[in-house]
């Protein structure tokens, strides 16, 4: 781990996730969410205190474990909260090759606009999907999302247009 890296809280994870990002993955659920959105599924993780601390090299070796496991997806909880933790992981997960994915309450705007912490771990992230939970907006017909006002965003593309663009491999949006 990076020298100095605070741990990160983890409110759970989820080894052989086929839910939350296309193929299977390992999702990591992180402890704290500012947001505390409405109909939210996960509100144990919104206290910041509680959960388990771990390693970036701990959580490592969980995804390594799984041998058919390409992508790793961190949920929560709301992982821009924990950006300077969660950078590691990210960099030693796409070091490895894996396609590594977020959700987020925030929009791609204001993490573009963050802080340091929050810019530097989205230039690490290959797809976003962005915005609160909106409960009158909820759907079951939605890949990878909640509800229709979430976006599942190309990072790389975004950063270098300098502007959100949505993600348009048929992976993401379930057309097989």
């Amino acid at each position: 781990m990076t020298a100095g890296a605070p741990a990160i809280r983890l409110a759970g994870m989820t080894r052989d996730s086929i839910v939350d990002g296309p193929g299977i993955r390992t999702t990591f659920y992180v402890q704290g969410c500012p947001h505390h959105c409405p109909g939210c599924h996960n509100p144990e993780t919104w206290p910041f205190e509680g959960g388990a601390e771990r390693t970036a090299e701990e959580l490592f070796s969980v995804v390594r474990e799984n041998p058919l496991c390409r992508g790793v997806t961190f949920s929560g909880g709301e992982p821009f909260a924990q950006a300077e933790a969660l950078l590691p992981l990210a960099l030693l997960l796409k070091d490895a090759g894996y396609e590594v994915a977020s959700y987020t309450g925030y929009l791609y705007e204001h993490l573009a606009a963050g802080t340091k912490a929050q810019r530097e771990l989205l230039r690490h992230i290959d797809v976003l999907i962005d915005g609160p939970f909106i409960l009158a907006q909820r759907s079951l017909e939605l890949n990878f999302r909640g509800s229709r006002n979430q976006r599942v965003l190309n990072v790389p593309e975004s950063l270098k247009q300098g502007k959100a663009v949505e993600e348009t491999s048929p992976r993401w949006l379930g057309e097989y």
